[in-house]
């Protein structure tokens, strides 16, 4: 695999979990508890979309003159390359923010990485995403600890949250051929190397939530490569993508 190749690989997957995971974050527009966490859920999603809009377009430019529109919307499943926890359902309130918790975790340690890519494209985006997702980690930790520290209830809906993603979590740091091309370049960090500092941040925000880490180490994987996705991921492309396949070309 050539480093362009590599590259085009990694921007996609940067994008591709952002997009998804904002898919799934504005599915609460206008559903969620609380009228203040509707704007938050509905702000949130438009952050994350933002930044899809800035790694799928780089990639565009890498691939050949696509547009992220068109990255967005006319490609398969089995060509998407985010992480499979971003596909999951909402499920409840819950669940919803203790994903974005633990992806929120990564994401700023990752960005803070990128920061110091040698692309500087790279490093430009990840400045101005990384500013957004402090923001998205202060708020999804402060939600995990109030609602894991808060009723009975409140906690055994995060405790069985981070039962069913933890899972999800080991794929975010699973290495290969393009992350080690990335890594040589000095493009992007190997994601490995970011456990260390991801655990110290979770153990430390779950603790005072109150909340126990499972303890098995199995790790759901196949999204990053496209090799294997959850079900729910062709569910949710039929929604997202279903006004451009209809009228192809169509635009505001």
């Amino acid at each position: 695999m050539t480093q362009d190749e590599a590259f085009l690989q990694f921007l996609l997957r940067m994008g591709d979990n952002t997009l998804i995971l904002g898919h799934r974050v504005s599915e609460w527009c206008g559903h969620a508890p609380v009228l203040e966490e509707d704007i938050a859920l509905a702000n949130t999603a438009l952050d994350l979309i933002g930044q899809t809009q800035m790694w799928l377009g780089l990639a565009g430019e890498v691939d050949g003159g696509q547009s992220a529109d068109d990255l967005a919307f006319l490609r398969d499943a089995w060509d998407f390359r985010n992480v499979l926890m971003v596909e999951v359902p909402n499920e409840d309130f819950g669940r919803t923010m203790m994903r974005q918790f633990l992806f929120d975790a990564w994401h700023s340690i990752m960005l803070g990485r990128l920061i110091k890519s040698s692309d500087e494209r790279v490093a430009a985006i990840a400045a101005k995403a990384s500013k957004e997702v402090a923001y998205h980690l202060e708020r999804s930790s402060d939600t995990v600890v109030g609602l894991g520290d808060g009723t009975a209830e409140s906690h055994d809906r995060m405790q069985a949250a981070l039962d069913y993603l933890w899972p999800y979590v080991g794929e975010m740091f699973a290495s290969d051929e393009i992350d080690a091309e990335m890594a040589k370049a000095g493009i992007a960090p190997n994601p490995a190397d970011l456990r260390a500092e991801f655990d110290a941040l979770v153990q430390r925000v779950l603790a005072d939530a109150t909340l126990t880490i499972p303890e098995s180490e199995f790790a759901h994987k196949g999204g990053r490569n496209g090799k294997m996705h959850t079900e729910h991921l062709g569910h949710l492309l039929t929604q997202m993508q279903w006004l451009q396949r209809a009228y192809p070309g169509a635009s505001w």
